[in-house]
């Protein structure tokens, strides 16, 4: 778990206030710590490949421009792999701007609108979407695991492997072969000469061997990750990498003590105030958030958080849970007022599910008009199937793909806007059945109609239209922008948002809109509160 361990003082009383006594991090696994290493590996990417002159041990004589700095709402600061070439870190930044001005600590986001990428024959230079934070997105769950917002990977590895050999790296769709080729490359000749071998243990053949009786114990892999680098195939080691990369994600957790969260202000409210802090053993979440409701309508008076429980060093505002972030978790958890936690349940505040919130019209209807996106032609699941080269999204097989429906919105491209899991959703390109059965159980819960969802391949997909996956709200002090556009600059902006959508909700108008927002009533009052409330699920992360 990379998360501070927290050292917990309990006093005389029943409730365990997190003091932050002391600190101590945990010694990661393994796996997890040469997974690190590969998730700060910057010469896997296509730049590096194309400048290197064929030594992967030669330092790049220039670095790939994408990375020489960070972009953020407020212009460009030093990037922290200037000089190299792309890697996971350069979106899912932790500490590496903490002291930057305009900068500052992230819970493995960017401080961009949508993540730079670097720059192809396509012209594209940044992803159609926000980079999520990776803390707790790869917490076990009992809906289908999916991942990314669109739902586009069924598993960690997959996610790893879509990344490496795809568009963040700079590989072009048609260069999925050539990514898998250089990747192994790169590991089978690295001779241990970089800095990162030389704090992870030597060269990549050596520590992935896991047996040589010069690596330590920390760093001496388990079987089911070893990798024989000499005799493996470049699909087994790119495989291997993921598989290493993925247990790195996986460890990365907010701060937990015996399964429950106890980091922000929040948790440390409910465990003052005898509220039950997690759910009990085999309790759906769905219970577990209406007991908490329960508790707060039965007690009268409440023991708030302040300074004396708890700081915050890595944020602006105080550790504190008083009577406006109660007024904002009131409303919050209301199904008839705010209904948040009908798609954000605590503990973990999302349900991992799909629901269209809106976003896409919100944005799409700002940029080219109002109704412009109720308006917008769409194919239907047999338009598209005739012609993925005009709709879908571009995959190895459909390397030339206009994607039109992956896109972010461009004022002057009407046309242009991200429809999330349609582009997935029973598109052959994704054939795995398995992970096709779980988008269309995902895709169908979000209908206001299951029965009528599941009739044909056309309402299924229909009914796809702008689904996006619910992320978690633990620390987004450390993520914005918010949405997946990156449209929302502050939490303020974010309530503001869902004020405007549930309105089109309510009124009828939102395009496949979620039946959740139409039980939202929210209004501007209410927007101090709610952001007062989600800053108090803010910790320090690093």
């Amino acid at each position: 778990m990379r998360s501070l361990v927290l050292i917990v003082a309990f006093a005389a009383v029943a409730w365990a206030a997190p003091l932050w006594a002391q600190e101590e991090e945990e010694a990661d696994p393994p796996q997890v710590a040469i997974g690190e290493r590969l998730f700060l590996e910057t010469r896997f990417a296509q730049y590096f490949q194309a400048d290197s002159s064929g030594d992967v041990n030669a330092p790049l004589a220039a670095g790939d421009p994408v990375v020489a700095t960070t972009r953020t709402l407020d212009g460009p600061m030093p990037g922290p792999f200037a000089g190299q070439s792309m890697n996971c870190r350069a979106c899912h930044l932790v500490d590496d701007a903490k002291d930057t001005p305009g900068g500052g600590n992230r819970s493995y986001a960017d401080f961009a609108r949508e993540s730079p990428i670097p720059l192809r024959d396509d012209g594209r230079t940044a992803t159609p979407r926000n980079s999520p934070s990776l803390v707790n997105a790869t917490l076990p769950r009992k809906r289908p695991f999916l991942l990314h917002f669109d739902g586009e990977f069924p598993s960690t590895p997959a996610l790893v492997r879509g990344t490496l050999t795809g568009r963040n790296y700079g590989w072009l769709p048609s260069e999925a072969a050539a990514a898998v080729a250089h990747v192994a490359r790169v590991v089978r000749e690295d001779d241990g000469s970089g800095a990162l071998a030389r704090d992870f243990g030597g060269a990549y053949r050596v520590v992935l061997g896991g047996t040589d009786p010069s690596l330590p114990k920390e760093l001496r892999l388990p079987k089911r990750f070893r990798i024989d680098v000499a005799r493996a195939s470049d699909v087994a080691i790119v495989d291997g990498v993921a598989r290493l990369v993925a247990a790195y994600v996986e460890s990365l957790t907010f701060a937990e003590d015996d399964g429950a969260f106890v980091g922000s202000a929040y948790d440390t409210f409910l465990a003052k105030n005898h509220i039950p802090v997690k759910p009990d053993e085999h309790e759906p979440d769905g219970f577990y958030r209406d007991r908490i409701r329960e508790f707060l309508q039965l007690k009268d008076e409440f023991d708030f958080v302040g300074d004396e429980d708890g700081t915050l060093a890595l944020h602006d505002h105080p550790f504190a849970f008083g009577p406006l972030e109660l007024q904002g978790l009131r409303i919050f958890l209301s199904p008839r007022r705010g209904n948040c936690a009908a798609c954000h349940v605590p503990p973990t505040f999302t349900d991992f599910a799909l629901h269209n919130t809106g976003v896409s019209q919100v944005q799409y209807d700002a940029a080219h008009g109002p109704g412009a996106f109720a308006a917008l032609a769409i194919p239907d699941a047999a338009v598209r199937a005739a012609d993925p080269d005009a709709f879908l999204p571009a995959t190895p097989v459909h390397p030339f793909a206009a994607e039109p429906f992956r896109s972010a919105i461009d004022p002057a491209r009407p046309g242009r806007v991200d429809l999330g899991v349609w582009n997935v959703f029973r598109n052959p390109d994704f054939p795995d059945r398995r992970h096709q059965r779980d988008l269309a159980r995902l895709v169908c819960a979000s209908a206001p109609s299951r029965r009528a969802c599941r009739r044909t391949p056309a309402t299924q997909v229909a009914a796809a239209v702008a689904l996006f996956k619910t992320p978690g709200l633990r620390d987004l002090g450390h993520s914005d922008p918010y949405l997946h556009t990156g449209s929302s600059r502050t939490l303020e902006d974010v309530v503001r948002f869902y004020v405007e959508a549930s309105r089109l909700a309510r009124a009828g108008v939102l395009r496949n809109g979620a039946v959740e927002l139409r039980r939202m009533t929210i209004d501007e009052s209410d927007v101090v509160p709610l952001a007062a409330f989600l800053r108090a699920l803010d910790e320090d992360y690093e």
